[in-house]
């Protein structure tokens, strides 16, 4: 199988293996994890932070971090394709009753008069506007990387209405090797900000919450609140450490292969889709021309061994990331052509 319904699907290299079987590991629970709390601080090191927290999914970065960020009724400023609003069983308003209101804006971005536009004003009848949220990769915006004055910008507007700032960096690194704009710059002007390290970094679970010390106490109490520790976790952390040392550079690979799936699909009767939008390692790509939903393509396609996921309508969308190589990308290509004539 061709897999390219998303990056999280990368498994373990055999080099991160041995490091996850020679990983030093202690009680995690009373900070005696010599790897996690290695990881832990490589991460604060790597984003600028004070300190930083291992969490299972990146998922629980974001719900933690609203948590602690916001209280019941308080309002949540994100783009209307993020992930905490549609792909994360709409965990702020039912864990911490905060109410999300999206914005608009091409590719996944929004603007600093969008903020600006959207802050409520302080009284009884209306939520509490608390925080602004971006989400770096934009994954519904086809990867798309925000650029940093335009992060800048909006943090800005944030700022001038005491709003607080959480950066979504589930594919952050791919950002960092697309532009060449460092994590630690990316991720400055942001109270909360956290990484993912099983999509295109390869390890096989978990994501790193960083901010201030005071944030990161906080957010441990909202970690035991939600399972506690995980005890021996130091041999998942040494994945994560062997990832960041290792799997960051290579990303540029997975860009070039989704440039070059891009290429292709576009030589494609009947399929559409823009090479030169594709910034990172992710490919959305229209099959109307074809004949078949979104859905009826990628079926078909999975039974001649190549995975897609569908999103909506006549859309498809394929991730590159380290378990897929430039012949695997060609031979792809190949099997959707076949497919079609």
């Amino acid at each position: 199988m061709i897999d390219l319904f998303s990056d999280t699907t990368t498994r373990p290299t055999p080099e991160m293996r041995k490091a996850i079987a020679g990983a030093e590991v202690g009680d995690e629970q009373r900070m005696l994890d010599p790897s996690v709390n290695a990881l832990q601080d490589k991460v604060a090191e790597i984003l600028g932070k004070e300190a930083a927290l291992f969490l299972p999914t990146g998922t629980m970065c974001n719900a933690i971090s609203f948590l602690v960020h916001c209280r019941p009724g308080d309002e949540i400023l994100m783009h209307w394709t993020a992930h905490p609003l549609n792909h994360e069983g709409g965990g702020p308003s039912a864990l911490g009753g905060a109410v999300i209101t999206p914005l608009q804006g091409d590719r996944g971005m929004f603007t600093a008069a969008d903020v600006r536009n959207s802050i409520r004003y302080h009284d009884r009848y209306s939520p509490r506007t608390k925080v602004v949220s971006i989400e770096q990769t934009s994954n519904a915006g086809g990867g798309s990387c925000w650029p940093l004055d335009l992060i800048k910008d909006v943090c800005a507007a944030a700022d001038e209405h005491e709003l607080i700032k959480h950066l979504d960096g589930a594919r952050l690194f791919n950002a960092v090797v697309a532009t060449g704009t460092s994590a630690a710059d990316f991720a400055a002007p942001f109270d909360s900000v956290w990484i993912d390290l099983s999509k295109g970094l390869g390890a096989p679970v978990g994501g790193v919450l960083a901010g201030s010390e005071e944030f990161i106490a906080e957010a441990w109490r909202h970690k035991q609140r939600m399972g506690g520790a995980m005890r021996q976790a130091g041999i998942i952390a040494a994945a994560g450490t062997y990832a960041l040392d290792h799997h960051i550079d290579r990303l540029a690979e997975d860009h070039d292969n989704a440039k070059r799936l891009a290429e292709g699909l576009a030589g494609i009767s009947g399929i559409e889709v823009d090479p030169g939008t594709i910034e990172t390692n992710i490919v959305f790509f229209d099959v109307t021309g074809t004949g078949y939903t979104g859905a009826d393509f990628a079926a078909e396609m999975e039974k001649r061994g190549v995975s897609f996921s569908d999103i909506t309508g006549n859309f498809v969308r394929a991730v590159t990331h380290l378990d897929v190589n430039r012949a695997q990308i060609d031979e792809a290509l190949t099997e959707i052509r076949t497919f079609l004539n």
